[in-house]
C-alpha cells in the first residue's frame, strides 16, 4: 500500500501558488493583461465609431447602424454591442434608423481628430517617416494619448492650426477652424488659386495624388476642367487627374488684390547651362528636411545652376554659393526657382 508523501502536496501546493501569481499579479498578470486589452480594444471600437460619424456628418453624409459595420474592420457583433454601450453612456442617438451623435458624443470625437491631426503633424516636423505612413501610424497613437499629454504635444508642436494635409487641429477646448476654399474639380478654366488641403482618404486615392507629386502650398491655374479630366499647371508643370481625384484637393482663390506668383518653377526642372535664383522652399519640405536645405545654402534669392548629372540622371549636383550639393529629383522638387531669362538678369 501507498504511503503517502507530502512532497507531493508540497509540489502540488507550489503549483497553484505559481499558477495563481502568473494569473492575478497586480498589472502584469494574465488575468489583468486580458481584461486590460479587451477594455482597450472596445475603446478603439468606441472611438473609431465616432471618429467614422464625426467625418460622415461634416461631409453631409448619413450612416445608419447597419451601414457603420461596413466602414470599419471589427466584426459585427462587436460593433452591435458597443453601439448598445454608447447609446447608453449618450454618446450616439438613433434618428430612426439613422446614427448621430450627441453633443458629448461629438466632444469626444473632436479631441480624438484633435490628437490624430496633432501627431500627423508631429510625424510631419519631427521624424523621418513617409508621408504614406502618417495617416496610419497617427491612427494607431490617436488611441494612445490622454488629455495632458495631447496637450504637451500641441504645446512642443507651437498649437499649431492645422495639419500637414491642411485639416485644421480642434483646439483643446474643440474650437475648430473652418476650410476656406473649393474642391479642384470645381473650378473654372483660367481660376488661380491656391492648394491649401490635400484629403488623405481613400487611401488609393491619396496614393495617386502622391504619386503626381502635387505639393499643398503651390500656385495653380486651372487650363481644362470637364467629365473626363481636370488640368492645372503648378510651378512651371502641368498636371492632369481624373476628376475624382482632383475632388480630394481643396483650392482657395487668390483674389484680385492678391500677388499672383508668375514663372515660379522647380529646381527639378533646371538645365544644364541655365541659372537660376531661388525664391524660397516648398510648404512640403518640413522639419529637419527643410533646415538641412536652408544651412546648406538654399535660401532666397542665391544663384544656382547644375554642377553634375549623374547617369541616371537622379541624383543631380547642384552649384550653390561655390558648393557642388546633389539632390535627389524629390528633393529638388520641393525648392522654387525663377529661371535668369525670366528673372530679367
Amino acid at each position: 500500500m501507498d504511503t503517502y508523501n507530502p512532497l507531493y502536496a508540497l509540489f502540488i501546493f507550489f503549483g497553484f501558488s505559481t499558477l495563481a501569481y502568473l494569473l492575478f499579479r497586480p498589472r502584469i498578470g494574465w488575468f489583468w493583461v486580458i481584461k486590460n486589452n479587451l477594455k482597450l480594444n472596445e475603446k478603439i471600437v468606441i472611438e473609431d465609431i465616432l471618429k467614422q460619424l464625426y467625418h460622415s456628418e461634416n461631409s453631409e453624409k448619413k450612416i445608419s447602424a447597419n451601414g457603420l459595420p461596413k466602414t470599419l474592420t471589427f466584426n459585427d457583433h462587436t460593433i452591435i454591442n458597443v453601439i448598445e454601450k454608447m447609446t447608453i453612456n449618450d454618446l450616439i442617438e438613433f434618428n430612426g434608423d439613422i446614427l448621430k451623435l450627441t453633443n458629448s458624443g461629438r466632444d469626444y470625437a473632436l479631441r480624438i481628430v484633435r490628437v490624430h491631426r496633432l501627431w500627423e503633424k508631429y510625424l510631419a516636423e519631427k521624424t523621418g517617416f513617409d508621408k504614406v505612413e502618417w495617416h496610419g501610424r497617427a491612427e494607431e497613437m490617436e488611441h494612445k494619448l490622454n488629455h495632458e499629454e495631447t496637450n504637451l504635444l500641441a504645446t512642443q508642436l507651437g498649437n499649431p492650426k492645422y495639419d500637414p494635409h491642411g485639416d485644421p487641429i480642434p483646439t483643446n477646448l474643440g474650437k475648430i477652424a473652418d476650410i476656406n476654399g473649393k474642391f479642384l474639380s470645381s473650378l473654372a478654366v483660367n481660376s488661380v488659386g491656391k492648394i491649401i488641403h490635400i484629403e488623405d482618404e481613400p487611401d488609393v486615392i491619396y496614393k495617386q495624388i502622391l504619386a503626381e507629386n502635387i505639393h499643398i502650398g503651390s500656385q495653380i491655374r486651372m487650363v481644362e476642367n470637364n467629365k473626363e479630366r481636370v488640368v492645372f499647371y503648378a510651378e512651371g508643370e502641368e498636371f492632369k487627374l481624373a476628376p475624382i481625384v482632383a475632388a480630394n484637393i481643396t483650392v482657395a482663390i487668390l483674389k484680385k488684390d492678391e500677388v499672383i506668383e508668375e514663372n515660379i518653377v522647380r529646381l527639378s526642372s533646371l538645365k544644364e547651362n541655365e541659372t537660376a535664383h531661388i525664391l524660397g522652399i516648398s510648404k512640403e519640405s518640413r522639419g529637419d528636411s527643410r533646415r538641412r536645405l536652408l544651412d546648406l545654402g538654399f535660401v532666397k534669392g542665391t544663384e544656382i545652376s547644375i554642377d553634375l548629372i549623374s547617369p541616371l540622371r537622379n541624383p543631380t549636383a547642384y552649384l550653390v554659393k561655390g558648393t557642388s550639393i546633389a539632390l535627389r529629383k524629390d528633393q529638388a522638387s520641393k525648392i522654387l526657382i525663377k529661371k535668369d531669362d525670366e528673372h530679367g538678369e
